[in-house]
């Protein structure tokens, strides 16, 4: 009886509908949603007092043409990275950037954002820009394309698709994602927030797919308004955006081929003959091979004649005159048809009395002068 108290009591609270939730009830959507305005603390010295234990560098190459413009703008790369206490040097001899912490530095991530720094510097990206690295919702993306595509000449023709005409679609792509892009020989250099270099990303990686950029593009400003409205942020956005389809005009649509169904048999087929069974067959294998390149050689000339007799009637063909049409078609009489004397003479007489031509024409009479009306008028006077 106790037990089945107690399983009674366990249905019971399992029906029943909790009212709390619990820790682990709480819906995955509310906790990786990040809340409007929210900003992470920055990283200071009290959150690390006792500084790094060991010394960490990074060095990186540049190339020629981009001497003079380090050597420029070097004071103010040291400056920069001084506020986060990293100590930086150049090489022109070498051609080398090299960073480096101190025992003064504090944050351990800072040496990670100064090797950023460098080799943005040396993919051609100004210093204006590549200092923004050094703030902690900025991050930077170097996606290299020069592999991506084999043949040169289209390779070339995808990187300027990328870039657009006069630049447009490159700024497009900045505007949408609030990243900055830099496209440099076999790179692609890309540096904003971490949502917008996700979507640079795959648009680069899909344009040197032979996707063309502008549907990507399209598809990022439907996202952008769609964010602006609070009710559709929970919400499935598959039915806004465009569904683009693959064209492939090269390829020709084959006809459908009918299958048709055999007839199912247990048995396997049988095996193709050789060439020695039918040999034996038409009795070939026990000839001399004299006599067998004799046979070969009466079938060749079989073959000859049969050709050289058909491309004769094809040249003849050329000389048979075509059938030419009769001018005047000919009604033939049926030969049961008896001719009606008695109709004919009465057709006859009937066209003797008829008057033929036209009609005689009546002369009108002249226009009578006034002198005329008066001896007229006297005449019948006197009559």
């Amino acid at each position: 009886m106790a037990a089945s108290t107690t399983k009674d009591g366990m249905s019971g609270a399992q029906t029943a509908k909790s009212p709390k939730k619990t820790k682990s009830q709480v819906d995955e959507s509310e906790l990786l949603t990040v809340p409007d305005g929210w900003k992470e603390p920055a990283f200071t010295r009290d959150d690390n007092p006792r500084g790094l234990l060991e010394e960490s560098s990074f060095a990186t190459l540049f190339p020629k043409y981009r001497e003079a413009y380090l050597k420029e703008c070097w004071p103010l790369v040291e400056k920069a990275l001084g506020e986060a206490h990293i100590k930086a040097s150049l090489d022109l001899i070498e051609g080398s950037m090299s960073v480096s912490t101190t025992k003064k530095t504090f944050d351990p991530y800072a040496i990670v954002k100064a090797r950023d720094v460098i080799k943005l510097l040396a993919r051609s990206v100004p210093f204006e820009q590549a200092v923004r690295i050094l703030q902690d919702d900025v991050a930077c993306d170097i996606i290299k394309i020069g592999t991506l595509v084999r043949n040169r000449e289209r390779f070339v023709k995808r990187r300027q698709r990328l870039i657009g005409p006069k630049g447009s679609t490159l700024k497009a792509l900045e505007l949408l994602t609030n990243c900055y892009v830099m496209v440099q020989g076999n790179t692609v250099s890309a540096l904003g927030p971490y949502n917008g270099l996700k979507e640079v990303r795959k648009v680069v990686m899909e344009t040197m797919k032979n996707i063309h950029p502008i549907y990507n593009i399209k598809t990022l400003m439907i996202k952008q308004e769609l964010s602006k409205d609070p009710d559709l942020r929970t919400q499935n956005w598959e039915r806004f955006l465009p569904k683009f389809r693959h064209k492939n005009l090269s390829k020709r649509k084959e006809p459908k081929k009918k299958s048709v169904k055999k007839e199912y048999t247990p048995f396997p087929p049988s095996q193709p003959e050789s060439k020695v069974d039918k040999e034996l067959a038409t009795g070939e294998f026990f000839l001399r091979e004299s006599v067998k390149r004799r046979k070969k050689m009466e079938e060749i000339k079989v073959k000859q004649a049969e050709a050289l007799s058909k491309k004769q009637e094809e040249r003849n063909k050329a000389f048979i005159p075509p059938k030419e049409k009769p001018l005047m078609k000919k009604t033939a009489k049926a030969p049961t048809e008896k001719l009606d004397i008695a109709a004919i003479k009465d057709k006859v007489k009937k066209a003797k009395t008829k008057k033929l031509g036209a009609p005689p024409v009546i002369p009108l009479p002249p226009p009578s002068s006034t002198k005329d009306k008066k001896k007229q008028k006297k005449a019948k006077d006197k009559g």
